[in-house]
């Protein structure tokens, strides 16, 4: 069962060789915060085991006997990335469009592998943390999921967006919504959609403070 709660992210692998099911195992075990459940290398056993399970991703391999990645892609409801050895563009075309958040080249290494996951990670974490998107966020979405690290807006980014960033990183202390909209000199709906997304790509940090009435509110430092 998947602890992502905890920011333990349980990786399905399914590959038909055992031996390289394994070496992935052992890849995505050495990323912090992921952890690889057993290789599955028949794909028949992949929709009761994933029902079972219900891990948070798939590593699925795009030739596989008796059922192929791509028929896997379509039948499941979960994230997945295809590995295959297999680079002609129908096959990535196909993978894309049935599904696949990401296509890696066999063979990797583990820098590679870990890139991808932790830009799957912002991702899913992106996905929590913020309550609609604008079209900035969810071109920060895809950014992440082509493993680009974020750990400050990316260039182009929103002049206010910028300011937001900017006061709370300048600040002695952490700052509350009202606090920023007041030093930016924007609206707090303005403020809180910026500092929703500042949180959900890792520029700053979220913390549970206490205002002048002694009531719990949301307070922003930078990381």
């Amino acid at each position: 069962m998947s602890d992502s709660a905890n920011g333990n992210y349980q990786v399905m692998i399914v590959d038909d060789d055992f031996r390289v099911g394994a070496l992935h195992a052992d890849m995505v075990n050495s990323i912090p915060g992921f952890q690889a459940l057993e290789p599955v290398q028949d794909p028949r056993m992949v929709p009761k085991l994933v029902a079972t399970l219900k891990p948070d991703l798939l590593l699925l391999d795009l030739y596989l006997p008796h059922v192929s990645g791509i028929e896997l892609l379509r039948e499941l409801d979960v994230d997945a990335i295809m590995i295959s050895a297999a680079t002609e563009p129908k096959n990535i075309s196909k993978a894309i469009r049935h599904g696949a958040l990401a296509f890696i080249i066999k063979p990797f290494d583990a820098k590679t592998l870990s890139a991808k996951l932790k830009g799957w990670a912002r991702y899913r974490r992106q996905l929590s943390g913020t309550a609609e998107f604008n079209q900035q966020g969810v071109e920060r979405l895809f950014r992440s999921l082509q493993g680009s690290e974020e750990a400050a807006p990316a260039a182009g980014a929103a002049p206010t967006e910028q300011a937001v960033l900017n006061c709370v990183k300048e600040a002695s202390e952490p700052m509350s919504v009202a606090e920023v909209a007041e030093a930016v000199g924007v609206a707090r709906a303005t403020a809180q959609r910026y500092l929703a997304a500042l949180v959900a790509n890792e520029s700053l940090e979220l913390q549970l403070g206490y205002g002048t009435r002694g009531r719990p509110e949301h307070r922003y430092v930078a990381r």
